[in-house]
């Protein structure tokens, strides 16, 4: 059955205010009862029902829609222009905004709109809500002890694990750090490694940000400093390559096998030039090349480091290159030495202008001070040295470490602290403006040692790499990153202090050797013979064996029985 009611209401009703008001009840609908429909129903007697007190419970599942994310970017484009007008078009723009600025219309508009901006801006000039009231007054000597805490670890993702020999800073904000990965152990290398690297996001130590993929393990890499995208490297095997982040994970361009190092490629620095396309590698196969990425093919110069002018070649480590000296660059050696050259040289043979000797071992670390540049920082052995230019011996030394010192560098906000690490995976921090004797911080990284470490451009960060592959950053206490007062000052003075100190030992060891070769005879020119000769030798054998008698006056009785012995035995 079926009831329908229909209300009709007159269009002009529509929307009028109802009005309610009382009236007597109506009947609508009287439904009779039909006693036929008890036929359909049986009667239940007894009926039972069954009730438990407990409340009703109902479980649901929901999976919430994924989504997926993408990151869009918008070019905003200057607008406004009429179709007819190309905005891209300087010439025609120009003629367009001078056309417009002849009408009347315009002028009026700009004249009732400059009160009202005039206004505004008045009101803006009158309070200045971001003043800093005590901007020039003194910095607060920071009190704060020293300290350095761990931020992020980043690990060689791949199942064996390679040493991380070389890191190197996304330039300007460093939120990107470039890795080079490589097993540095002469013929240890599996022959399933992996010769990947990775560029990591600073807050992402999980998974890489990008991939880089060689002809040979890395063992160096710099980013471009004036182009962040472009990086280059140098493999295990003498190769460079060059990568644009922009173009995939496989290099853009790689050198000649016979025109690239025959040794691995220890370090890389980029040149100032106008295309920012220059930089020079060195290895250890005593080479200094210097490259172009647009022609990548042949190095555009070399450089031989041959100190002596004997042929024997000396191999490279480190290279340091100050932008602010195009001109000049330092090299340091696997002999301990470093090798002050200058690139305009007339020849070859005139390239090494100066020669430092200074440490035991290789030099592993180079670095010019960025405050003061005639000074710079090196690491060979068991201590670090800071130099002059024009003093052939370190002016200030730290003291022996128990454990091998593997890299250093300074600090780029203050002038007087630089960091060095070590074999026992160990950062010290030095502040020479607090005390020199020992380090002001040190810091237990890891339990591998450490082979890089870099510092952020705002040094606030540092990045070190480890031989068990790991990556780690440091974050650095405000005391270790601002500027001190007088700082620069107090450090120039103190360098300047042991340069003048270390110059007058100079000067009086030079005349000490100069009156000792003095009293000694011309030995160059007199070439003994004859009897004089035999004299000699026999006053020399007998202060060697007063030497070493033991008090029996028969040493030299038994040095020659015992060769008459070997004699006969033969």
């Amino acid at each position: 059955m079926e009831i329908v009611y229909v209300y009709q209401k007159k269009r002009k009703d529509f929307g009028r205010q109802p009005t309610f008001g009382d009236r007597t009840a109506v009947l609508g609908l009287n439904i009779l009862s039909d006693p036929t429909l008890m036929r359909n129903y049986v009667e239940r007697n007894p009926c039972q029902a069954e009730v438990q007190s407990v409340p009703e419970k109902s479980e649901h599942e929901v999976n919430t829609e994924s989504f997926v994310l993408s990151n869009r970017g918008i070019l905003h484009t200057q607008g406004g222009w009429p179709k007819d007008v190309d905005a891209t078009d300087v010439e025609h723009t120009i003629r367009y905004r001078k056309k417009v600025e002849k009408d009347d219309e315009y002028i009026r508009a700009v004249q009732s709109m400059g009160n009202a901006m005039e206004h505004c801006i008045k009101q803006n000039n009158a309070i200045d809500i971001y003043e800093e009231y005590f901007a020039d007054g003194p910095d607060a000597i920071s009190v704060e002890t020293p300290s350095a805490k761990s931020l992020n670890v980043y690990r060689d993702p791949n199942p064996l694990k390679r040493a991380a020999t070389y890191v190197s800073w996304y330039p300007d904000d460093g939120h990107k750090i470039a890795v080079a990965y490589s097993m540095l152990q002469f013929q240890s290398m599996p022959a399933n490694m992996s010769y990947d690297s990775y560029i990591w996001d600073v807050e992402n130590p999980n998974t890489p940000d990008q991939t880089l993929t060689p002809p040979s393990p890395l063992v160096s890499i710099k980013y471009n400093p004036k182009d962040p995208h472009v990086l280059v490297g140098g493999c295990y095997n003498g190769l460079i390559s060059f990568w644009d982040t922009r173009k995939g994970s496989f290099p853009v361009d790689t050198s000649a096998v016979d025109k690239s190092h025959r040794d691995p490629v220890y370090n890389l620095s980029w040149v100032q030039s106008k295309s920012g396309s220059e930089f020079f590698s060195v290895s250890s196969d005593g080479q200094v090349l210097w490259w172009d990425i647009r022609k990548l093919a042949e190095p555009t110069e070399s450089l031989l480091l041959d100190p002596e002018k004997n042929g024997q070649i000396v191999g490279g480590t480190v290279v340091d290159y100050e932008t602010t000296m195009p001109t000049k660059f330092m090299v340091g050696g696997e002999n301990g030495s470093v090798f002050m050259c200058n690139k305009k040289a007339k020849n070859p043979s005139e390239k090494i202008t100066h020669i430092y000797p200074g440490h035991h071992g290789p030099v592993l670390a180079l670095q010019r001070n960025p405050f003061f540049l005639k000074n710079f920082l090196t690491v060979g052995d068991w201590k670090a040295q800071i130099w002059a230019e024009d003093i052939r011996s370190p002016i200030m030394s730290t003291r022996y470490a128990p454990s091998y010192l593997t890299d250093a560098c300074w600090s780029p906000t203050r002038p007087s602290v630089f960091f060095t690490s070590k074999l026992d995976g160990t950062v010290d921090v030095w502040d020479y403006l607090f005390k020199q004797n020992d380090p002001t911080l040190t810091v237990q990284v890891c339990n591998s040692p450490i082979h890089s470490i870099k510092i952020q451009e705002h040094g606030r960060h540092i990045a070190t790499t480890a031989r068990d592959g790991s990556t780690t950053i440091l974050e650095l206490s405000d005391g270790l990153t601002r500027l001190q007062n007088n700082e620069k000052s107090i450090f120039s003075q103190m360098l300047e202090r042991e340069a003048k100190r270390e110059k007058t030992l100079e000067s009086s060891a030079r005349e000490k050797r100069l009156k000792a070769a003095q009293k000694r005879p011309n030995s160059a020119a007199v070439k003994l013979t004859g009897a004089a000769l035999d004299d000699l030798i026999k006053q020399a054998e007998d202060d060697f064996f007063s030497f070493i008698d033991d008090g029996s006056g028969t040493a030299r009785e038994k040095a020659m029985a015992r060769a008459r012995d070997e004699v006969k035995a033969q």
